[in-house]
């Protein structure tokens, strides 16, 4: 290339560039209302969900609130080396991927079967009692439901009662570490089931009714129906969901545990948050509850990228 086609060529590209600019204004100022309406949430999304990254620092330094972040000190990987370096730190990381894997693999059929089930009804009353009934436990705060679900398992409460009524042992359910996992994962389920059917729900109603007549001509039943159209139309809302989930696999649900846990089962009930609680908040070693939060962040982003190459490498439904 001549030198002195250089010039003409960065001028070409400057002008393109400042088309694409007007072009651009022009479309945002026609649609300037929208726009305004998008504010808020773009503010409310920079200030409470961007800036906040800025504290990742922390994690490097020996954090003094006096000092701030600009003034403390920086040590490095210090941090991350003593907590690969406690013996009990991977006892927690263990829990915490066990749990969230109970939750996974017995919590994500449930509202599949529940919104398959529930589009199967032809009672338009029945169905929007029975969806409206599972999903109000979502709007209870773990606070609210876990307290009545500690009420209701703990000895002496209705559960207690009902089994002594039938003449059997009380088994613990919250102070027995064979147990206490089962319990997060049958509260979690119970919870939320309800509130995360309406997303297969959504995805259900979309699907063209002319395929299910056409079925019906073909002498398919309902199962067939449900097996054949229902199923696959849906496939791409469950293997999103379903990449996601695995993106928050160390997200073990920090308000269910610290209400629901108490000593006797910390050896199989200790997640990753509420480690980063006692250690961060309580003891006041926010360097170290840094940087056990970048640790989680990096896993789960790690997470989601790999599951979706290989669900793209697979043919599947993707998020991108």
């Amino acid at each position: 290339m001549k030198v002195d086609a250089i010039p003409a060529i960065q001028s070409r590209q400057t002008r393109r560039a400042y088309g694409a600019i007007s072009i651009w204004l022009r479309r945002a100022w026609k649609q300037r209302q929208l726009y305004l309406l998008f504010l808020p949430a773009a503010i409310f999304l920079i200030v409470f969900a961007y800036i906040p990254y800025t504290g990742l620092v922390m994690a490097f330094q020996d954090f003094s609130p006096r000092r701030g972040i600009f003034g403390s000190p920086w040590v490095g990987l210090e941090h991350f080396q003593y907590l690969f370096g406690r013996a009990g730190f991977f006892q927690i990381l263990l829990n915490t991927v066990l749990i969230s894997l109970y939750k996974l693999v017995f919590g994500m059929p449930i509202p599949i079967i529940f919104a398959l089930l529930l589009n199967e009804i032809r009672w338009i009353a029945f169905r929007r009692v029975s969806q409206t009934l599972a999903s109000f436990p979502h709007f209870l705060s773990w606070v609210v439901y876990g307290g009545l679900m500690v009420i209701f398992l703990a000895p002496g409460g209705a559960f207690a009662n009902t089994l002594s009524a039938l003449n059997l042992q009380d088994p613990r359910l919250l102070s027995t570490p064979a147990t206490f996992r089962s319990v997060l994962v049958v509260t979690e389920i119970l919870k939320e089931f309800g509130w995360s059917a309406i997303i297969y729900l959504a995805a259900i109603t979309a699907i063209d009714p002319t395929l299910y007549e056409a079925a019906m001509v073909d002498g398919a039943n309902r199962w067939q129906q449900m097996r054949h159209i229902t199923l696959p139309a849906i496939r791409g809302v469950i293997v999103i969901l379903f990449i996601l989930h695995l993106g928050r696999i160390l997200d073990a649900g920090f308000e269910q545990v610290f209400v629901m846990y108490n000593p006797s089962v910390y050896s199989v009930a200790e997640i990753i948050d509420t480690y980063v609680y006692r250690i961060g908040l309580v003891s006041g070693r926010f360097s170290l509850g840094t940087a056990v939060g970048v640790f989680k962040g990096v896993i789960g982003v790690i997470l989601i990228l790999s599951s979706n190459q290989v669900l793209k490498h697979l043919r599947m439904p993707t998020i991108w």
